[in-house]
């Protein structure tokens, strides 16, 4: 594990970061650049809105090894600043320079290749690889991930209950990897070092085969020890198994991951988001039509935070945990979860405006845990 977390300068503490104590004197990395000005780049494009009073830096470079991401520091001392998103701090990097797109990955359910069997079911394959990437997940800083088919998260997987299914995994990294499903199985295919394939090493293949039960909302991840960084690096993905007889038809179905960042090697995250990128809805709102029925698969992926939360305004969702069952468990605001945890949210905006997402731990929310639904008539 250690050979994971190389020795880093040290960093102020995310608290310092907003309380604005980490701005103060030479300390270096006093501008995390989510939330303070970086210098922009001569010919740079103009910055997405939302981020008057935050310029962009150009992308770093990552370290040579380990877990932690390089940060470029501002020429000059640098103030907090509370522009752009009605008093919240803010700034997202553009999608096509972060590497990530949490817009296109709300909808994007992965049905895989599918064909039948002569048993009359549906067989889906997919091809996950695991591949070291890059990502600027905030001005100036570059992430040094470890990712399934290339983002973070990985591919949503979508299938119906009791459809078999075949998992074509390659391990394209630098270090071994598994990829674990919440779901029943046999053990050989539960993706646990020492156990059926196990540790699938770099440059070797290997094919998970289980049937999809039960159905509910669910996830994936790597399950290589140290367990810590092989998740926290961004390797999980969502894994929706639709009930055989299906749910009452959605207007706006979609996938909320939950994750966060730690981009010093410490023991805690320096950023938060859903869908892979802080800030990403405060400067792209979630487009949904007024009174049509809204149905979110919410997943709690974690790590160095023992619990995660989702809150959003001017409204109430029915929830229904893990997705396995087909009446709701509470009508709420807000709902916690612990790592793994995951359900499903469904509600109707009777307003049209915009209305606040975001953990009610304000200090995930104010480190890009945060964003917007904004409500059309219909």
């Amino acid at each position: 594990m250690d050979a994971l977390k190389p020795a880093m300068p040290k960093m102020p503490s995310r608290r310092a970061m907003l309380s604005g104590a980490a701005l103060s004197g030479a300390a270096a990395f006093a501008s995390v650049p989510a939330l303070a000005a970086i210098s922009k780049e001569p010919g740079e494009p103009a910055a997405p809105s939302g981020m008057a009073g935050m310029d962009h830096g150009g992308t770093a470079q990552p370290p040579a090894s380990g877990t932690g991401a390089n940060i470029s520091a501002p020429s000059q001392p640098m103030t907090m600043t509370q522009g752009g998103h009605a008093g919240f701090r803010g700034g997202s990097v553009p999608v096509d320079r972060a590497g990530i797109d949490p817009t296109a990955i709300l909808h994007d359910f992965d049905r895989g290749k599918t064909s039948t069997l002569p048993d009359g079911r549906t067989l889906r394959e997919w091809d996950i690889v695991t591949v070291d990437k890059d990502f600027e997940i905030a001005p100036g800083v570059t992430f040094p991930g470890w990712s399934y088919n290339g983002r973070i998260p990985g591919p949503t997987l979508w299938a119906k209950e009791g459809d078999a299914l075949k998992i074509h995994f390659t391990n394209a990294g630098a270090h071994p990897h598994t990829i674990h499903f919440h779901g029943i199985h046999t053990a050989e295919m539960d993706g646990t070092p020492g156990i059926g394939a196990g540790s699938i090493a770099p440059g070797q293949s290997f094919t998970y085969e289980f049937d999809a039960t039960p159905f509910g909302t669910h996830l994936y991840h790597c399950h290589q020890s140290p367990l810590a960084p092989h998740i926290a690096k961004g390797l999980y993905g969502g894994f929706i198994i639709e009930p055989k007889e299906g749910r009452p038809k959605a207007d706006n179905e979609m996938v909320m991951v939950m994750n966060g960042y730690n981009t010093d090697g410490g023991d805690d995250n320096e950023f938060y988001s859903v869908n892979g990128l802080p800030f990403h809805f405060m400067d792209y709102p979630v487009q949904v039509k007024q009174n049509e029925l809204v149905r979110i698969h919410l997943i709690n992926v974690l790590e160095y935070d023992p619990i995660n939360s989702f809150h959003v305004h001017g409204n109430f969702f029915h929830y229904y945990p893990t997705g396995t069952m087909l009446t709701p468990s509470e009508y709420t605001d807000t709902i916690s979860q612990m790592q793994g945890q995951r359900g499903i949210l469904e509600l109707r905006f009777p307003y049209a405006g915009k209305y606040m997402f975001h953990a009610h731990k304000t200090e995930f929310a104010e480190l890009g845990w945060m964003g917007f639904f904004e409500v059309s008539p219909s």
